[in-house]
């Protein structure tokens, strides 16, 4: 979105901020909405509150990155690259920097032996920037703002100065250096990766896989190419050039695939070929212009300096790896590293990556709607044969088209489980997961569309494949056979995994049916497991993992507790409910030994929804000083980046919730965020939130309806308020018990809500931390 005008306004009369709303950094917003795009690209730092948030969080080096985790990182949801040393000397020195080369498309094609090696994202290569000289030290900073990594190399024999990017619509990787005199002579270099599954590194090859042969490298005209074909069929091409112009030479690299052809050496020639006409500056233009765009959609200021630098770099690390034409994120996104998982997981891993794209005002990102739409037929075959007329599933693991290689497996012959089946088979509930994403998606965005032709007929499906094998049990409730919650170990019958996407899926098919004005022949189907269905199992500590099985172990995943989050299907509405939330809480957190990061974004999550700032806090503090890396990356044996971006979701529940119809603002903030900004932060029902607190006081909210939805508001002002229109004229609101009032808006008006007499200051602005703290990256 653009940005605001370089030259500030004089402060506005009131009078002029209620009929404008919003003022940005000193320039009126009017109706709360971007100025032209480019105004704010010449604006001074000071003056546009995006570019000083941005600034201030970009990533530093002072020291030398040896890992992906320690390293700086560049993608667009496609092309990703990671960068850091090459492997010391012997003595102890770097020698090179490599330039990581994946590509999210890029997988093998033999889904005959499973999707973690049939079906398995492919490692391509490395560049090495190979100066002259023993490396002695760099001054590198990963600026967000343009999504570029600038800086110097300095080696004993000079400096290289460095700017890297990877373009944000032509794929291509463009590294420009300008070497010093004594550096002239550094080099470039490809090396191309064995084209094995990454998991063979940690298990041991199936029966009859043979890596992929050795990739062949070429030339074309002054462009490189790296070939490398597949036992399936297709390939993958790395093609690159050097130009050099005066005393600066740029690299240009980009990834073609195809499969089954082989046909991708000519898109990836063209591409370099037309990347390269252009200077870095110029391919540059566009790049910056989408990026300065994408952060100007929303915008978020806290007073803790470490925990609002950790959130902005999560939204350029969101867009680095996603795009809704890109496949769904596996579980290191485009940056494929050393893992025993090179694949999409669906158990928990994609729903966590996707979440906080929502409240970030960024629809533009989700790959998972378009997904599930555009490869609902590959899920019809990893449904056991006799379910597939009906039923839809998905298994725990897929590749970029959604299919897991179970329907080829001569032992099994589908990917999704199958209740009350032992030995224990995968997941059943994952797909339904899946689809509270999509819903959230419909949600935050009122498109019929998404409920209609995606959800709806996707959701029926998931859901009716539960109904096969649900049971009147002796004491008159409908039962589930034993499932497979995930990652706990066994199979439990009433499995709450299960028990608990049943019944969000039923409600939200009836609640979706009645807005689609659909008679469903199903519906009373639906009615009678609402009515039905077995209690959730739980015990003295809370809730069980099913009816067989207790919670009596360390356990990482929250498989067992989706109703109280994210489905808030649970939300503590009765003294008896909130204490069974906090028991199950405590019992599930206070068992060490299996206990990984996202344990504690989702314990973050479920303390903001009983309105515990405090906890939150302090659940997002221990991830941030045991799990979270330098480059604010994670690992669990190898990479896995859903618990980092599942942290900013944590953010945004501490800062507003939208569940059950009603807008919370503020709703768990820890006593030392005292002053906060938030604007077009987008709620479920379409609206855009603006709002700001001082001194531990709101004072003012701004909701504008992009759909004409219901109102419901839970402000948090103390005493009498006014509400006004965009024209400043005062509007009618009812009270609705529990602080909460209703506002009649329509599609395309807003309300300004604050203290009665208030008038406040309207602009939208950076707060001030409450102390210094230290960049994120490697800074001396």
């Amino acid at each position: 979105m653009p940005s605001p005008s370089s030259r500030p306004f004089s402060r506005p009369s009131r009078r002029t901020v209620l009929a404008t709303g919003s003022v940005l950094g000193g320039t009126l917003l009017a109706g709360g909405l971007p100025t032209p795009a480019g105004a704010a690209d010449t604006a001074p730092a000071g003056s546009d509150p995006w570019r000083t948030v941005l600034d201030d969080a970009d990533l530093v080096w002072q020291r030398m990155p040896k890992t992906w985790y320690e390293g700086p990182f560049l993608g667009n949801g496609f092309l990703g690259s990671g960068i850091y040393a090459e492997p010391a000397a012997e003595d102890g020195t770097f020698q090179a920097v490599r330039f990581n080369v994946q590509h999210s498309e890029v997988q093998d094609h033999r889904p005959q032996f499973g999707s973690l090696f049939g079906l398995a994202r492919l490692p391509i290569g490395h560049f090495t920037l190979e100066p002259v000289g023993t490396i002695t030290g760099l001054d590198w900073r990963l600026g967000l703002r343009d999504a570029e990594l600038t800086g110097t190399l300095t080696t004993d024999r000079g400096t290289l100065t460095i700017r890297a990017l990877v373009h944000t619509s032509r794929s291509t990787l463009a590294v420009e250096v300008t070497p010093s005199q004594g550096e002239r002579d550094f080099g470039w270099a490809f090396h191309p990766a064995e084209a094995v599954s990454p998991r063979a590194a940690f298990r041991p090859l199936p029966q009859g896989y043979e890596p992929n042969p050795p990739a062949e490298t070429s030339e074309h005209d002054g462009i490189s190419a790296a070939v490398q074909p597949l036992r399936s069929g297709g390939q993958h091409v790395t093609a690159w050039r050097e130009r050099t112009r005066g005393g600066v030479r740029t690299l240009y690299a980009h990834v073609a695939h195809s499969y089954p052809k082989s046909t991708a050496l000519g898109p990836a020639l063209a591409a370099v070929r037309d990347a390269s006409k252009l200077a870095y500056d110029a391919l540059a233009v566009s790049h910056r212009a989408w990026w300065h765009a994408f952060y100007r959609k929303s915008f978020l200021s806290l007073p803790d300096a470490r925990m609002q630098r950790f959130y902005w770099i999560q939204l350029y690390k969101t867009a680095s790896a996603a795009r809704r034409d890109a496949p769904v994120m596996a579980t290191c996104g485009p940056w494929l590293e050393s893992t025993p998982w090179p694949a999409t997981w669906w158990n928990l891993n994609v729903q966590l990556e996707y979440w906080l794209i929502h409240a970030s005002n960024h629809l533009e990102l989700d790959a998972v709607t378009r997904a599930l739409s555009e490869f609902r037929d590959n899920l019809t075959a990893e449904m056991a044969p006799a379910y597939r007329a009906d039923s839809l599933g998905i298994p725990r693991t897929t590749d970029a088209s959604l299919v897991n290689g179970g329907a080829t497996s001569p032992v099994l012959g589908y990917g999704v489980g199958i209740p009350g089946q032992d030995p224990p088979t995968p997941e059943v509930g994952n797909l339904t997961w899946a689809l509270h994403n999509v819903w959230l998606s419909y949600r935050h965005t009122m498109d019929e569309s998404i409920l209609r032709d995606v959800l709806f007929p996707l959701l029926r499906k998931a859901i009716n494949y539960y109904l096969h094998f649900l049971e009147p049990g002796a004491d008159g409730k409908l039962h589930l056979p034993a499932t497979f919650s995930p990652e706990y170990g066994g199979n439990s019958r009433d499995c709450n995994y299960d028990l608990m996407l049943l019944t969000w899926g039923c409600r939200t098919l009836l609640e979706s049916a009645e807005l689609l004005r659909i008679d469903d022949e199903s519906a009373p189907r639906w009615r009678e497991v609402l009515a039905r269905r077995a209690d959730y199992p739980a015990d003295g500590n809370g809730f069980m993992i099913g009816a067989d099985i207790p919670f009596a172990k360390s356990h990482r995943h929250y498989s067992h507790l989706l109703a109280v989050y994210p489905l808030y299907e649970l939300t503590g509405r009765t003294p008896e409910e909130r204490a069974l939330i906090e028991k199950s809480l405590a019992h599930w957190v206070g068992f060490e030994g299996a206990l990984q990061g996202y344990t504690f974004t989702g314990a973050a999550s479920m303390s903001a929804l009983l309105g515990k700032g405090e906890d939150a806090l302090s659940y997002l503090g221990q991830l941030m000083t045991r799990f979270i890396q330098p480059n604010t990356m994670y690992q669990e044996t190898g990479p896995v980046i859903e618990t980092p971006l599942s942290a900013a979701q944590s953010l945004h529940d501490m800062v507003c919730q939208s569940w059950g119809g009603i807008i919370r603002v503020f709703p768990a903030l820890p006593a030392a965020w005292a002053d906060l900004t938030v604007h077009n932060f987008r709620t479920q029902g379409a609206f855009l939130l603006s709002a700001v607190r001082k001194d531990g006081v709101t004072r003012w909210i701004r909701l504008h309806s992009e759909a004409g939805a219901p109102c419901v508001v839970r402000h948090g002002i103390t005493g009498p308020i006014e509400v006004r229109d965009g024209t400043g004229r005062r509007l009618r609101y009812a009270s609705v018990g529990d602080g909460a009032i209703q506002v009649a808006l329509r599609k395309g008006e807003s309300a300004l809500i604050t203290a009665r007499g208030d008038r406040p200051d309207l602009r939208i602005t950076p707060v001030e931390p409450n102390e210094e703290a230290p960049r994120w990256g490697l800074p001396g």
